[in-house]
């Protein structure tokens, strides 16, 4: 009973029968221009119990069972604009059943069982902007379906059974800007299929049967189309010129299909297009002059097809070139100079290909050094996968010394020549043809000995030739001396040894090397030769490799001027030109390389930026704030590295908050710091004082005031009354009241209970207890 009760009134105080003549049965009609009748099981469209109102503006009657459209389901609703029928399970819709939505603006049948519209259902929606009949299985589009729709903007007809786009279909749409077709059959589009489209701005054919795309009447009614995307399909073959009045398309795609070649003039015209993905397809070369008509591209994908080469020539007539992706590919090696003139590409990923890391690439691993060290280029993934020896190694951590010729196809490298020059192998070569012509029969071999050079047995010819022996000077034989017991350093090999100079004994010098060794000793220890060197004025070293070099001559390396997102890194160096050990090119190619990784994080890969000439600072840019860095500077020294990390030279710095103003640096502004705070600590220490001092008055006025009150009470108005008076307590209490009331003034302080003393010094306790028995009552 009580639950039938509070059905009743639940029916009686309910919307729908206060309003019973207006809203439909099982709706929600709270909102006056919106009828909600969305996912409550209904199976036709509901009636309304009276006259529709004119406030009824949207009707949803989207996920219910509905499975047919008559032509009086919506006679009542003449003032709609919206109607929402999507997730029911339509069948069919009368051509009439629209008929008097002549207000209507947008239409939403998505995602139900339609396999055709009849001609004329939509001629009446003349205001109707905005169509859905997405995810439906709609065959054909009649002819004439889309008359009088002069005003849609946006029309999706994706997740369909199109097959065949045929000419005109919608001629009518001069207001079209966004026309989805994606995820159909189309295998076919006929030349004059977009005929009309003046106004289109959007295009998606992505997820069709489209084999190839020759005819260059297409798109070439789509004037202000900006973006196609043709992704999905599969194409094979891009015609010529099948773009060219595409003057404002800014974003082709063209991925995951099966285009294996593109004709030279097939992307000719595309003169404003700023993204071109084509990746996923069988692309196995890019030709010279295919992309020079893209005068305004950025983003470039190429991932993901077959490309085993790259003419050197294919990217330099794009000047905005910002991203270009070669992943997955089958490259193998690129030209030096093949991004030269992209001077705005800062995004390059070549990951995912067979590079084999020979001195080919040793000109695009310049390319790459230089763009680092202007800031330009973010990175670069290129792996090497052969030879052997380098597999798994980042071209950027790749020594150029490493990237030597292929065995069997030496002639691939023009300058092999000057790789061994830069090596010393041109200066060991040239000492053994010098020796063998002078009648020599041994030769010099070189061996790494942790970090050492041992020279082996010299020949026959200069052992019999006894050289001077030249005495060392005091400095020298307090430093070289021998030691046979004395372990050798604990240092990594050196990629590039120095040159060579022949030698016979420890202290002694051939004729031919004077010079040279003038500031070099060869010093026995063991069975094997030290090759060291001494500056004799200043105890530095001849630079033999650049360990050496960041060792003793690269100090002061240090940071200003920290920001939010940039830091100047400053370094100096003491003078090293006279330290060369020949005049060959060893100092002459010496420049800097600049570290910087995140520490303490996760996300760490460590970042170079390279400097060249006599550079001595450089700002490193895209930083994070609030982030730690650790910044090292280290020499390079013909175009080799210290495998052995700088440790001595580096610093690290706490990048400032976004918000702190440019401006701040953590060193320029550190006495200011430190002055602020000290300032702030002596303010704390005055109002801490002030408070201790300010406590410390109250008590003493508050004690001060309470002595005063004593001395009130205790105050003797009369003179003393000798100790043997003998008046009762009764006779002073009366006199107290009539000289009192002589006396009184009124809200005094003075106006309180004299006592004589007398009476409290009395020596009889029986007394003094009796009388104050007395006082108390």
């Amino acid at each position: 009973e009580y639950f039938m009760l509070y059905e009743i009134i639940n029916f009686l105080i309910s919307p729908s029968h206060q309003e019973g003549s207006l809203c439909p049965d099982r709706c929600d009609c709270q909102h006056p221009q919106h009828t909600m009748c969305t996912n409550r099981g209904l199976r036709t469209v509901p009636e309304p119990g009276g006259q529709v109102s004119e406030e009824v503006l949207i009707f949803s009657l989207g996920g219910n069972f509905i499975g047919n459209i008559s032509d009086i389901d919506f006679r009542r609703y003449n003032n709609l604009v919206r109607l929402n029928l999507q997730y029911n399970q339509i069948q069919n819709i009368h051509p009439k059943a629209f008929q008097n939505l002549s207000n209507l603006e947008e239409l939403y049948l998505g995602h139900n069982l339609l396999s055709d519209i009849t001609t004329g259902t939509l001629q009446t929606l003349k205001k109707l902007t905005i169509l859905y009949g997405n995810n439906n299985d709609i065959k054909r589009i009649s002819p004439g379906l889309f008359t009088h729709l002069g005003n849609l903007v946006k029309l999706r007809l994706d997740g369909n059974s199109l097959q065949d786009l045929q000419d005109s279909v919608f001629k009518s749409l001069t207001s079209l800007h966004y026309l989805h077709l994606e995820s159909n059959k189309v295998h076919h589009i006929h030349r004059k299929a977009f005929s009309g489209l003046t106004s289109l701005r959007f295009l998606n054919l992505a997820h069709n049967k489209q084999s190839a795309v020759r005819n260059a009447l297409t798109f070439s009614h789509l004037a202000a189309l900006t973006t196609l995307l043709l992704s999905e399909n599969e194409i094979r073959y891009i015609g010529a010129n099948v773009f060219r009045n595409l003057k404002k398309l800014s974003r082709l795609s063209l991925s995951n299909n099966r285009i294996s070649r593109l004709d030279r003039g097939a992307l000719k015209g595309l003169s404003s297009l700023r993204e071109l993905l084509i990746d996923g397809n069988e692309l196995e070369e890019i030709p010279a002059g295919l992309l020079d008509s893209l005068e305004r591209i950025e983003e470039l994908d190429f991932s993901r097809n077959q490309i085993s080469n790259v003419d050197s020539l294919a990217f330099s007539q794009l000047k905005h070139l910002k991203v270009l992706k070669l992943e997955n590919n089958m490259l193998t090696s690129l030209s030096g100079d093949i991004f030269a003139l992209n001077n705005v590409l800062y995004d390059l990923d070549l990951h995912g290909n067979n590079w084999t890391c020979d001195c080919r690439l040793e000109d695009l691993k310049r390319w790459m050094t230089a763009a680092h060290s202007q800031g330009k280029l973010l990175t670069a993934f290129l792996q090497c996968q052969h030879p052997e020896g380098l597999r798994g190694k980042y071209l950027d951590y790749v020594n150029s010394s490493e990237l030597q010729p292929l065995e069997k196809l030496p002639y691939l490298c023009e300058s092999q020549s000057r790789l061994e020059e830069s090596r010393g192998g041109g200066v060991l070569r040239r000492e053994r043809e010098k020796w063998k012509s002078k009648g020599g029969k041994g030769e010099v071999g070189v061996q790494g000995d942790q970090g050492g050079v041992a020279v082996a047995a010299a020949s026959t010819a200069l052992e019999k030739k006894k050289p001077k022996k030249v005495p060392l000077r005091p400095v020298e034989e307090a430093v070289f001396t021998r030691a046979k017991g004395r372990r050798r350093p604990n240092v990594l090999p050196r990629t590039d040894p120095p040159p060579i100079f022949p030698t016979s004994h420890a202290g002694e010098r051939h004729e031919n090397a004077t010079e040279t060794l003038s500031a070099t000793v060869l010093v026995q220890t063991g069975e094997k030769y030290d090759l060291l060197m001494l500056n004799h004025e200043e105890s530095l070293p001849v630079i033999t490799d650049p360990c050496m070099f960041n060792h003793y001559f690269l100090t002061n390396v240090s940071v200003d001027h920290v920001t939010s997102n940039t830091v100047t890194v400053y370094w100096t160096t003491k003078e090293h030109r006279r330290y060369t050990p020949a005049p060959g090119p060893g100092l002459d190619e010496v420049h800097y390389r600049i570290m910087y990784d995140r520490f303490g994080t996760p996300e760490r890969f460590p970042r170079y930026v390279y400097t060249q000439g006599t550079a001595r600072s450089v700002t490193l840019r895209e930083l994070s704030s609030e982030v730690t860095y650790m910044i090292c500077v280290e020499g390079v020294v013909g175009r080799s590295v210290c495998q052995v990390a700088p440790r001595d030279h580096c610093a690290g710095l706490v990048t400032l908050p976004a918000g702190l103003s440019p401006g701040w640096t953590l060193t320029s502004d550190l006495q200011l710091l430190t002055l602020a705070t000290l300032a702030a600590n002596i303010m704390l220490l005055v109002v801490i004082g002030g408070i201790w001092l300010g406590r410390r008055l109250k008590r003493r006025l508050q004690r001060r005031k309470s002595a005063v009150h004593v001395r009130h009470m205790y105050s003797t108005r009369r003179p003393f009354r000798s100790a043997l008076a003998t008046a009762t307590a009764s006779t002073d209490f009366a006199s107290y009241q009539s000289s009192r009331a002589a006396r009184l003034v009124p809200h005094a302080d003075g106006d309180l209970i004299e006592f004589p003393c007398d009476r409290f010094f009395d020596s009889n306790s029986v007394r003094r207890d009796s009388e104050m028995q007395r006082f108390v009552d």
